[in-house]
């Protein structure tokens, strides 16, 4: 069983920071993709970024220059530095994992989600 936990978020001012983590555990899975996704009230869930296995970025346009993925591939760990955030960043914000393992000589993919984490930015 897979669980991804995210932590860091928060209430900050507008034009302030946060780091948003999240922790995936699940000996027998390996982290492929890793993607931060945020849904305002409202509003329709929405990719931020998205991150490979190796390493590989990829923005929204709304997070490009201001906020950046990165991922500890041997911890399962992933992190979103949010930098400049605007009261339209306000959002819960979630983490995504495709994982791959092999079962009875299978291979086979999932996706998993974790709880969300509440990021509130103030004008």
């Amino acid at each position: 069983q897979v669980r991804l936990v995210e932590s860091g978020g928060g209430l900050v001012q507008a034009g302030g920071s946060l780091r948003l983590s999240c922790a995936g555990s699940g000996s027998i899975y390996t982290f492929n993709d890793m993607r931060w996704y945020r849904q305002a009230l409202g509003k329709q869930r929405e990719l931020v970024a998205s991150i490979t296995s190796d390493g590989r970025a990829v923005y929204a346009d709304s997070a490009k220059g201001r906020f950046t993925i990165s991922r500890d591939g041997a911890k399962n760990t992933m992190s979103l530095q949010m930098n400049s955030l605007k009261p339209d960043d306000t959002a819960d914000y979630y983490c995504n994992a495709r994982v791959a393992t092999v079962l009875a000589g299978s291979p086979y993919e999932y996706t998993y989600w974790g709880q969300g984490t509440q990021v509130t930015v103030s004008s």
